[in-house]
């Protein structure tokens, strides 16, 4: 195994936090780069470490007022001392942990000056970090030529969150993610329910390779059986009720749920109006409800239905794109997520992983109940569902407007670019083993590059993400491309006219 540098001591280091080497340079090359593994021998064991930072030194040049001063003489410190010969490279490491007889072990005493530093050895370096040799191949890391491969479980059954600005690479690596899950070998194949506000994931529907894995539901596609909801539900779909109005409504939905099994909500109006209740609460019930039948969205079935969404090896796709208000995106998510987390409960269904995109949407932090339908049913997946194979996977561009509730309880983040300093220091908050060289990273992330954090690695660990296999959807089109669509469309209209003149 070849030297790459020495453990040297400084005012502050080594300690079991830090510590420095200088980096043996040859001519053809230098050994080590940021961001890439060291290990060396300690008396606790063989200690991993990863490489922070690289700064260049010489000491020549280290007082200002002395470069200043010979400077103006009229020629500089090279040409007077041997400036050169002192010139080299000492690396910052952050030391990760300690192999000592085939255990992991917390590191609890610094390195010796003097010991020899080493690259790390690959398949030590892949055992040490928690990769799975037979799990989710997202890409490869960033400074080494190491596959990253990921345990399904892992990953998952704690909740996921992926977390980067607009255009950093999140639905990408969402869609690699759900790549992997439809491709695995064996049967171990959760349901992929999506909930998708952009029409990003409908490309899979359309890719040869994954058509007859796929299901997709738009707006024409989607309804919502007004007698399968319970009172309970109707709680979270009209959360500004007050306990007097829902203690009202309640016998109301059981009474015609018993009588005609299958009614639609004009239905449940009309029953409500012909009750006996109160006036002025009867008049609330009764607008509350006709807000909700003007969004179109209910009838007497429940479209899909619950048994064709949850299917293993089955992706499902709700296309809510041409849903223009939010309101009604929320009432999609809150039912059919809280029926699928209740039939899940029950095992009546398959186990399932819920993809939301845009979640800080669904589920935004300090926002009325009246404007977070959804934000419950989300955090109560976020808590209780990993006891029943019910997992969650938030993707959002805005990590401070997403729910704490929901954003601790995803165990594992996957954390792409992020500028926002708001944004960052929220993340350094709420995310397990970020330590602050981490966070400074983010900012300068290219497209594509990725931060695992949490349960599914055993240590923060930098990947760029593999090239995608299914289909991109063609509405996330790039701005040159819909000028020149717009521009063909505004065309074949203009020639329509001449044709009939």
């Amino acid at each position: 195994m070849k030297e790459i540098g020495t453990v040297i001591s400084t005012m502050q280091d080594p300690n079991s936090s830090e510590f420095s080497f200088v980096i043996n340079e040859s001519e053809e090359k230098i050994p080590v780069k940021k961001n890439e593994y060291v290990q060396l021998k300690t008396e606790q064991g063989l200690l991993i470490a990863r490489v922070a930072e690289i700064f260049r030194m010489n000491r020549y040049f280290m007082r200002a007022e002395s470069v200043k001063e010979y400077e103006r003489s009229g020629k500089g410190l090279k040409e007077i001392f041997p400036a050169d010969r002192w010139e080299f490279l000492v690396a910052s490491a952050i030391p990760l942990g300690v192999f000592e007889n085939g255990k992991q072990l917390r590191v609890s005493f610094p390195p010796s000056p003097g010991e020899k530093v080493y690259k790390a050895d690959e398949k030590l370096l892949s055992e040490f970090l928690g990769l799975d040799e037979n799990g989710l191949y997202i890409g490869k890391m960033e400074a080494h030529e190491i596959e990253v491969k990921l345990n399904l479980t892992r990953v998952f059954q704690k909740h996921l969150a992926i977390l980067a600005i607009s255009g950093a690479g999140k639905s990408y690596l969402a869609s690699v993610l759900i790549e992997e899950i439809l491709d695995r070998k064996d049967e171990a194949k959760p349901a992929i329910i999506v909930f998708d506000p952009h029409g990003e994931y409908i490309g899979f529907a359309e890719d040869e390779n994954y058509i007859t894995k796929t299901k997709v539901y738009g707006k024409d596609k989607i309804s919502i059986a007004a007698n399968k909801i319970s009172p309970s539900l109707m709680n979270e779909l009209i959360p500004q009720m007050s306990l007097v109005q829902r203690r009202e409504l309640s016998p109301i939905i059981k009474k015609l749920q018993e009588e005609k099994k299958v009614y639609d909500l004009d239905e449940l109006i009309e029953a409500v109006e012909k009750s006996e209740i109160n006036p002025k609460t009867k008049a609330a019930l009764s607008s509350w409800l006709y807000e909700l039948a003007s969004t179109g969205l209910f009838s007497k079935i429940d479209s899909p239905s619950l048994e064709e969404v949850a299917k293993l090896g089955q992706l499902t796709v709700f296309d809510l794109s041409d849903f223009v208000h939010l309101k009604e995106r929320q009432i999609i998510l809150t039912y059919f997520a809280r029926k699928l987390f209740d039939l899940r409960r029950q095992r009546k269904i398959p186990p399932f992983i819920l993809f939301v995109e845009e979640s800080h949407q669904f589920c935004p932090e300090g926002e009325e109940a009246a404007s977070a339908i959804s934000r419950n049913v989300i955090e109560q997946i976020a808590r209780e569902g990993r006891k029943f194979g019910a997992c969650l996977v938030l993707i959002t561009q805005r990590p401070i407007r997403l729910a704490t509730t929901a954003l601790s309880q995803c165990n594992t983040h996957i954390i792409m670019r992020i500028n926002n300093p708001y944004d960052i220091k929220h993340i350094g908050e709420s995310s397990e083993g970020v330590t602050k060289d981490v966070l400074d990273m983010l900012p300068g992330l290219k497209v594509g590059e990725a931060l695992i954090v949490g349960e599914a690695v055993n240590y923060p660990l930098l990947v760029k993400v593999r090239e995608r296999k299914s289909k991109k959807s063609e509405k996330g089109k790039k701005l040159e491309e819909e000028i020149v669509s717009f521009m063909e469309n505004e065309k074949r209209k203009f020639e329509d006219l001449e044709t009939f003149k």
